[in-house]
């Protein structure tokens, strides 16, 4: 047989036996689905408000003078102070022997003076030794004044009335000069410290006015914010601010949990969440839903970012539809499929 003749023969049954491969069926693409919200200004509060504690104007960390070891605390967290009341007691042993010996050098001195004193008036010594004689005499004496001040200072007084905020040492502590021992919020104002987020700097500052309303009674207050920290804290991100109460009780308890609002320009704004923003330059915008559900890129004004979301002031109507989910995904007059 010709070799060409069965090589053709041998190549017709192959492909014969091949099947034909498969097409991959063609889905057609549908309309991209968002979650979508009706706008409404009436659900959106005017204001914002932040959980605080009541704290004294004044709080001074009181310490000794001098080191010493703790011997008595006359005072308990919670108690009431007066000015001029003994607060806790340091052992006076060395200061009362630094006292003697003081006492003694000043003896010394005076009866060296006498002496020479009387040497002087007989000739027998120069002015000149007089007068160091005069100069170690008022040495000895200050030096006996200042050994009585330390032996006043092994006692803690308090310096105004108050309460006492907290216990920093206890008996048979050695504390040296300076060191915290006790905490007193003194009486008179009072006012609430709150944590701020970055968010509110632009519509809160100092002198703003609030509303403050205590948890325990529910009595309001009128407040006004009397200084904001000017670096905020490490690990919360948020700015310490101060509150003051105006016509509150000076004995008014510490410790209390208030809640602070600040009436917002504007208010009645709505809230979107953060994921319906869309950035259009370096300005804010979002998606709305038109006829036959396409969607319309429009510039928003976003007043302040709060905890469930960003509040807009401007660029929406009531009952408008906006896209709450799936921003990044859209372009101008794309068509969409909706869920609610």
């Amino acid at each position: 047989m010709n070799p060409l003749l069965l090589l053709s023969l041998l190549l017709l049954v192959t492909a014969c036996g091949r099947e034909a491969p498969a097409t991959a069926p063609q889905v057609a693409a549908g309309p991209k689905t968002v979650r979508v919200m009706k706008v409404s200004h009436g659900d959106t509060p005017a204001d914002a408000r932040y959980s605080g504690e009541v704290r004294a104007r004044h709080e001074s960390a009181l310490s000794f003078r001098v080191g010493g070891k703790l011997i008595e605390r006359l005072v308990d967290a919670g108690a009431r102070v007066k000015a001029g009341q003994p607060l806790a007691r340091l052992d006076p042993a060395d200061a009362r022997l630094a006292a003697s010996q003081a006492e003694a050098n000043a003896a010394l001195a005076e009866a060296e003076l006498r002496r020479a004193q009387d040497l002087q008036a007989k000739a027998f010594v120069s002015q000149a030794a007089l007068d160091a004689r005069i100069t170690a005499a008022k040495a000895a004496r200050a030096q006996v004044q200042l050994a009585a001040n330390q032996v006043a200072y092994t006692t803690l007084y308090a310096d105004k009335a108050g309460v006492v905020a907290s216990v920093l040492a206890e008996p048979g502590q050695v504390v040296s000069a300076g060191q915290a021992v006790l905490r007193v919020a003194r009486d008179g104002e009072r006012e609430v410290a709150i944590a701020l987020p970055e968010g509110v700097l632009a519509t809160v500052r100092q002198g703003t006015a609030a509303s403050v309303t205590l948890w325990a009674g529910g009595k309001t207050y009128e407040g006004r914010v009397r200084e904001i920290a000017p670096v905020a804290d490490a690990a919360t991100r948020t700015f310490v601010a101060r509150v003051s109460l105006v016509g509150a009780d000076p004995a008014l308890p510490l410790g209390l949990t208030a809640s602070v609002s600040f009436s917002t320009p504007g208010g009645g704004g709505v809230v979107v969440p953060t994921a319906a923003l869309f950035q259009r330059g370096d300005r804010p915008a979002v998606w709305v839903l038109g006829a036959e559900n396409t969607v319309t890129l429009r510039e928003v004004r976003v007043e302040r970012l709060a905890d469930d979301g960003a509040v807009l002031t401007g660029g929406l109507k009531d009952g408008e539809r906006i896209v709450a989910a799936g921003a990044f995904k859209l372009i101008e007059g794309e068509k969409v499929r909706v869920v609610e």
